[in-house]
């Protein structure tokens, strides 16, 4: 049973800062969002995790959390893995949520609604229980940079929650969280932690 699983959401992007849905389309890291990155592996590298030893790192194979990895120290550990990329976003990819409720004549949630075109729900959590089979045998522990949604359903499914319970999980770009166990019952130790970023160049 693996002790703990750090999740990290990339850095910043445009489309992050605009509230655009970004699935698929490989939208670079903003300058903001790679001095994030760094603060995020100076604070890995001190206390508690003191660079987190021995856990196994994977990357979605996405440029914006590719760049988080090795800007935060981790490229060289870290194999890419296509079952951490972002949610197909199909008809909603690119454009923010009041766009899609005009779309749709003023009624659409993206957990409640679901996308057209682009990955189910069932789909999406099938994916995360991948990630959470993986996990739970890594044995020394992993550390997975990659996107707010795939993290969220991830972290659902390690609850053994539906995936649509992620709407109730916020994360933030280059934010810190750990799942790990208590009684022998899979839990979140900490989540959405950003305290790295005070004082980061930009914000």
């Amino acid at each position: 049973m693996t002790a703990r699983i750090l999740l990290v959401r990339h850095g910043q992007t445009a489309w992050s800062v605009d509230g655009r849905h970004t699935g698929h389309t490989d939208i670079p890291l903003l300058d903001r969002g790679r001095a994030d990155a760094r603060a995020l592996g100076a604070r890995l590298r001190n206390a508690p995790w003191d660079g987190f030893p021995g856990a196994q790192v994977r990357t979605s194979p996405l440029s914006r959390a590719k760049e988080t990895c090795e800007l935060a120290g981790y490229g060289d550990r870290a194999s890419d893995w296509d079952a951490l990329k972002e949610w197909d976003y199909g008809d909603a990819e690119g454009r923010t949520g009041e766009q899609m409720q005009q779309d749709r004549g003023g009624e659409w949630v993206l957990w409640r609604d679901g996308v057209r075109g682009g990955e189910s729900f069932a789909e999406l959590s099938a994916r995360a229980d991948e990630v959470v089979a993986w996990a739970r045998e890594a044995g020394d522990g992993a550390v997975l940079f990659a996107h707010g949604h795939i993290l969220r359903s991830v972290t659902a499914r390690w609850l053994g929650e539906d995936v649509r319970f992620a709407a109730r999980l916020k994360l933030d770009p280059a934010s810190l969280s750990e799942l790990s166990w208590a009684h022998g019952k899979p839990v979140i130790a900490r989540w959405n932690d950003t305290a790295h970023l005070e004082g980061t160049e930009g914000r």
